[in-house]
């Protein structure tokens, strides 16, 4: 298989993924970048990149099939905002392992909580 339909077929994964749960396409895009050769700190990046879009077409997408509740978004946009802009900025001190650790973690968590919430 060609290398940009495998990178094709992530992305459609990952669509997929936020059109299903509102989000978390990273979840696939950053497991299946570090195949590319990319470092890990460009594949987190890039994840983020692939992911902005993705989002924006899934919230227009729920736009036309859903009532979103905008009271109830606006902290959690706040909040993401900053929660981004410190990230982003320390994103180059914290070690490689670390991400991967940390990375690991919020998917183990999101996990339980998605299987014990039913």
């Amino acid at each position: 298989m060609k290398q940009q339909t495998k990178w094709a077929l992530t992305g459609v994964a990952s669509g997929a993924v936020c059109g299903f749960f509102g989000g978390g396409g990273g979840m696939l895009a950053v497991p299946l970048l570090q195949k590319s050769g990319l470092t890990s700190r460009q594949v987190f990046a890039t994840s983020l990149g692939v992911i902005l879009p993705l989002t924006v077409v899934s919230l227009i997408v729920a736009l036309f099939r859903e009532a979103i509740d905008w009271g109830m978004a606006w902290p959690y946009l706040v909040g993401g905002a900053v929660g981004g802009v410190i990230g982003g900025r320390f994103l180059k001190s914290i070690p490689t392992l670390w991400l991967h650790r940390i990375f690991g973690v919020l998917l183990l968590w999101g996990g339980v909580k998605a299987v014990f919430a039913l």
